[in-house]
């Protein structure tokens, strides 16, 4: 009995691990990719964002990240800051019709930013870097999607390149989505009030309630007044002596 047990136990183990292994071999570990962040921002307006750049390999650093801007979305004004130990370089393409930014027509916008590494700044094995972008005016479409291109030292690239489809799974190679909001409505202005505009009864009844307070004050005055004689006369009363017959 003891043995027969013994063995239903183990083979109950055997296909529980099989099992385990089924589920993870199909499942897969996740990988991580380049995002952007914050992953929303509203049309029409100026927002800083970063790529957000993870070093995937367990023996190459990133060395080179290549980011190109939607086509179909030109942004007239961008910017970089700088990321210690790395240059950037960016390049233009003719965008037809032009953007206007503050007034001024732009034929030419940025296509292109690339960041190299210098020295020992590659992004090593467990580690990420961030890279930040200024850009704006931002356009009115529902979202941008940057395709990036991520190179290591020993030659692999990582092509971060496929757009998000509709109801559909996330992509093997997901690229960056910057979601964009319409923009807040301004305020509406408080509408003027309507001017007062008096009419007969109104005038009569202006003059009736300022008869009856004026009654009303007269009437306090004089029972203040015959309060203060009163008073007069009983304080006399106990000045004056009293005379017996």
């Amino acid at each position: 009995m003891t043995r027969l047990r013994r063995t239903a136990t183990a083979a109950a183990a055997l296909a529980f691990t099989a099992a385990a292994t089924a589920v993870l071999g199909f499942a897969g570990p996740a990988s991580a990719h380049v995002t952007v962040n914050p992953k929303e921002a509203a049309q029409g307006g100026y927002a800083r964002v970063a790529f957000r750049v993870p070093n995937e390999s367990d023996t190459a650093s990133t060395t080179k990240i290549e980011v190109t801007l939607p086509e179909n979305a030109p942004v007239g004004s961008v910017s970089t800051m700088p990321v210690p130990g790395w240059t950037v370089a960016t390049e233009k393409r003719k965008v037809d019709p032009p953007i206007e930014v503050h007034g001024s027509q732009l034929a030419e916008a940025i296509s292109k930013i690339t960041w190299t590494a210098t020295g020992d700044a590659a992004v090593k094995p467990g580690q990420f870097q961030e890279f930040p972008v200024s850009m704006g005016p931002l356009p009115k479409v529902d979202s941008m999607v940057f395709k990036v291109l991520q190179t290591y030292s020993d030659g692999h690239i990582s092509r971060w390149i496929d757009p998000p489809a509709p109801g559909a799974e996330e992509p093997e190679n997901p690229a960056p989505v910057l979601t964009l909001t319409a923009a807040a409505a301004p305020a509406a202005s408080a509408a003027p009030s309507a001017a007062v505009v008096s009419s007969p009864d109104d005038d009569d009844d202006d003059e009736g309630n300022g008869l009856a307070v004026g009654l009303g004050v007269a009437g306090l005055v004089a029972g203040l007044a015959g309060l203060v004689l009163g008073g007069l006369a009983f304080a006399r009363t106990r000045r004056e002596p009293v005379v017996r017959s």
